[in-house]
């Protein structure tokens, strides 16, 4: 169980650095294809890098927060194999790490870095008008659809796939 949520906590700040990597350095318009239309409308196209080196300093962050994940993903398959997992124990492995991610998503990116904070939009600021008003982030209803349908799904095919093995 320690190992399950200390995976957890690499896949969220794995997640965190992907963020921090597209939106603060690379800034490409084409890794915000989750953000609502009307905000993808409004974006300009950065030309002009940050600083010198900020997109490649982007790209080596962006590979090294996939590198985690994927370890995320390994650790939890290995260790699973190498302590006999059960289909209900890779399942309950794999859907708290999704539900601990998805919750963190939800309240740290959408409402407090996005709401709050408006992290976005200071790199942004031409989505000001977008975001203003907001309670919440934008997309609740996909939120709880992967929180509750799509990660759990996801997770007992893992499970399932795992347990083959």
């Amino acid at each position: 169980m320690f190992l399950t949520l200390f995976l957890a906590l690499v896949f969220c700040a794995a997640i965190t650095i992907l963020l921090l990597s597209a939106v603060a350095f690379i800034q490409d318009k084409k890794f915000f294809s989750s953000a609502p239309k009307e905000a993808l409308e409004v974006l300009q196209p950065r030309t002009k890098e940050l600083f010198y080196g900020a997109r490649a300093m982007g790209w080596v962050l962006m590979i090294i927060s996939i590198l985690m994940i994927l370890g995320v993903g390994a650790v939890s398959i290995w260790d699973g194999f190498r302590s006999g997992f059960t289909f209900s124990q890779f399942f309950t492995r794999f859907v708290l790490i999704f539900t601990i991610y998805k919750i963190y998503d939800m309240v740290f990116f959408d409402w407090f870095l996005l709401c709050r904070f408006h992290f976005f939009q200071y790199y942004f600021p031409e989505v000001e008008s977008v975001y203003t008003g907001r309670k919440y982030g934008y997309n609740i209803k996909s939120q709880l659809l992967k929180l509750l349908v799509i990660f759990p799904a996801a997770s007992a095919l893992a499970a399932w796939i795992c347990t083959l093995f």
